[in-house]
């Protein structure tokens, strides 16, 4: 055993090597450092719905708009007070930032759309009253709840001093899986469950639920289990990998804390959730790259060092949050780098808020700025799906289906199919925050221009000459390209603080 791991390690660094001598595709941009910090379950509506006007009550960080700001597709008077759906909009407090995990099912987001009307919020996506969650008592109601700069403080100061979307969408509906998978692939398609999935996962070869990787220790059983499933052709990972650009997926929790008898990862990290329960750290559907055999590091190893990430090895790619400071303090962060905060953190309604989530953000991109990186580094700041939380908004069908999960537009129906192309993929989903934080980002600007997840895919792809992936969104997305300005300084920071939101310093105060 001994002599083999020797060969092993032998030949991995072996291939560091050649991988380090090929030729590696430069960014086309001055953004070198691309780092996705990809957050969990909030439609646009639920934190931006009255930006940039907050209510400011005595007790809760205050939020003033700078002189110009412009305004987004959000809540005017006859949203918040005559609002088609049975319960009106309505202002969570700060006091009140841990909230009910909603239904945002692929099928029940689309009945709450009623083909445009998005007007059955309540009845469809809502708990029933007085469910729990947790220590959390639900409402029906609650499903049209918002947040305004007095909570989401720092996201609200980050869209004040760089750049926000009010135009862009889930790739498809559906909860995490889908939109982490259209993230890094730009499609659902095609999945296969070798041990058997029900249709509320997998229908007609597509992820529309969350069926868990089952390339991966850490699924429920140790995966290689029933309701796992596994995709086929090609992700961004595999793009990188050609064009021999450094890159990693950090997630919190990824880093096993045993192993059982045969070596196979235990990931056991846990913190107390926003419902007062223990939540892990790892979340194994929330990490789509466990999903495709070429890019999975299915027993969670580690890189062979810290000059190892961000290049093949047998970590290959996959890595624990930990890794990415390792790699960051050592001068050696990856070009592109996708950020999963640990479970508790990362925003997900019902065991995490958007306090605890916007101290994992802000401590994030505080220490990102204090490096030398900084004046070639963007940060997009992005959502899996909306948990079903109320959006006003409706995105295009540009991808009909015709499957017994899909209610957009009838039983059975989301626009009129087109024959051969993969079902199951109803979109766009739900309009999302979408925001880039980075000293080349447009200053205090909201852009209008239509956008979906598979756009952050569109522009690492762009930005790095990748070339596309077949039957991928990616083709079809609106770019990011112009929530950026290279014509500034590159210099540009803004340091917030992580409990309250509120600035503590910047180069354009």
């Amino acid at each position: 055993m001994r002599v083999r791991r020797t060969v092993a390690v032998t030949l991995a660094f072996a291939l560091l090597t050649l991988a380090g001598r090929a030729q590696a595709q430069e960014a086309q941009s001055p953004i070198k450092h691309l780092v996705v910090i990809f957050q969990e379950n909030v439609s646009f509506d639920h934190y931006f719905a009255t930006y940039p006007h907050a209510l400011n009550p005595a007790g809760e960080p205050a939020f003033q708009a700078r002189p110009g700001t412009p305004t987004v597709n959000g809540f005017g008077p006859a949203l918040l007070f005559a609002n088609p759906n049975s319960a009106q909009p309505f202002r969570f407090s700060r006091s009140q930032a841990a909230t009910c995990d909603q239904d945002h099912d692929y099928g029940d987001e689309q009945k709450a759309f009623h083909g445009g009307l998005m007007d059955l919020f309540p009845e469809v996506l809502g708990n029933p009253d007085g469910s729990t969650d947790g220590k959390l008592i639900c409402q029906r109601k609650d499903v049209m709840g918002y947040f305004d700069g007095n909570t989401v403080t720092a996201l609200w100061n980050y869209a004040q001093h760089f750049a926000m979307s009010d135009n862009s969408f889930g790739t498809t509906f559906g909860p995490s899986t889908p939109g982490a998978l259209n993230l890094v692939a730009g499609t659902t398609h095609p999945a296969t469950a070798p041990l058997g999935a029900p249709e509320s996962d997998l229908v007609a070869g597509s992820v529309v639920g969350d069926p868990r990787p089952f390339l991966d220790d850490c699924s429920p059983k140790g995966g290689h289990s029933a309701d796992q499933v596994v995709m086929s052709g090609k992700n961004v990972g595999d793009l990188l990998n050609d064009g021999n650009v450094t890159w990693g997926w950090f997630q919190g929790g990824f880093r096993p804390t045993s192993r059982d008898a045969k070596g196979n990862a235990i990931c056991g990290a846990s913190h107390i959730g926003s419902d007062g329960k223990p939540k892990g750290d790892y979340i194994p559907h929330h990490e789509p790259f466990q999903y495709w055999p070429q890019t999975a590091n299915p027993h969670h190893l580690p890189p062979f060092s810290t000059a190892a990430i961000g290049k093949t090895d047998q970590a290959n790619h996959q890595y624990d949050l930990v890794d990415f400071w390792s790699a960051v303090d050592a001068g050696r962060m990856p070009a592109v780098s996708y950020l999963k905060a640990p479970g508790f953190q990362d925003g997900h309604a019902g065991y995490s808020d958007p306090l605890a989530e916007q101290a994992f953000v802000v401590e994030t991109i505080n220490r990102l700025q204090q490096g030398p990186e900084w004046k070639h580094t963007a940060v997009i700041i992005a959502y899996d799906d909306s948990d079903g939380w109320y959006d006003h908004v409706m995105g295009p069908v540009v991808s009909t289906s015709s499957t017994s999960q899909d209610f957009l537009t009838g039983p059975g129906s989301c626009g009129t199919g087109k024959d051969g192309a993969p079902q199951g993929r109803c979109g766009y989903g739900p309009r999302l925050p979408l925001l880039v934080v980075s000293p080349w980002a447009r200053r205090n600007s909201v852009d209008h221009s239509m956008t979906d997840q598979s756009s952050i895919l569109r522009f690492i792809e762009d930005n790095w000459g990748l070339g596309h992936i077949d039957q991928s969104f990616d083709t079809i997305a609106g770019s990011l390209w112009s929530m950026f300005d290279f014509r500034q300084s590159g210099e540009r920071r803004l340091f917030l603080d992580p409990t309250t939101g509120e600035v503590v310093s910047g180069d354009d105060d």
